[in-house]
């Protein structure tokens, strides 16, 4: 089966930050994904991970589950943790014969499970799939905020017309009651 995948030009690419604690799967992992169209930016453990991300901020982090310190897992609460990064996707890679760690990654906040070794077109694939979900995540948000400021700006012009109405309201009533006071 031959999969094709869309390519990214130069200054729409995505950034993808990878962590893994093996600089040998790291560069392969970040040599890959750069054939893909991606820029990637790479760290070998959870805090490394997590101060690359304030430095520049990444569209999607792929980390390894098996890190020295704070491992994959703790990493993906940290992220949903934190008001900064909570909606930026996380893929957690996982050892294809631990089911347990692919559960508790999901359970951490994970938005997907890689198992390894994996295949680098099911990979980009899944990168790609969980972009898109971003984007669209961020698109609605945006209409949301934009709706909720033509709501405010609604509600704002309604209370001034009622204002305006009550204002029209009481001059009427002081007018007739001059007028009715000179026919009477």
């Amino acid at each position: 089966m031959n999969l094709t995948f869309e390519r990214h030009s130069a200054g729409e690419q995505p950034r993808l930050l990878v962590i893994d604690a093996n600089r040998n799967y790291l560069g392969v992992l970040s040599r890959r994904l750069a054939e893909f169209g991606y820029r990637v930016a790479t760290a070998e453990s959870a805090q490394a991970g997590l101060a690359e991300m304030y430095r520049i901020p990444a569209d999607l982090v792929l980390c390894d589950v098996e890190l020295r310190g704070t491992n994959g897992i703790e990493f993906a609460r940290m992220v949903r943790d934190d008001p900064v990064h909570r909606d930026v996707p996380v893929l957690l890679i996982v050892a294809r014969s631990d089911p347990g760690a692919a559960v508790a990654a999901f359970v951490a906040g994970a938005d997907g499970v890689i198992r390894k070794p994996c295949h680098f077109e099911v990979l980009a694939a899944c990168i790609a799939r969980q972009l898109k979900r971003a984007e669209a995540l961020r698109q609605l948000t945006d209409d949301k905020a934009a709706l909720d400021a033509k709501i405010i700006s609604r509600v704002i012009e309604l209370r001034e017309t009622q204002a305006q109405l009550s204002a029209a309201e009481a001059e009427r009533r002081r007018l007739s009651a001059i007028v009715e006071g000179r026919t009477a």
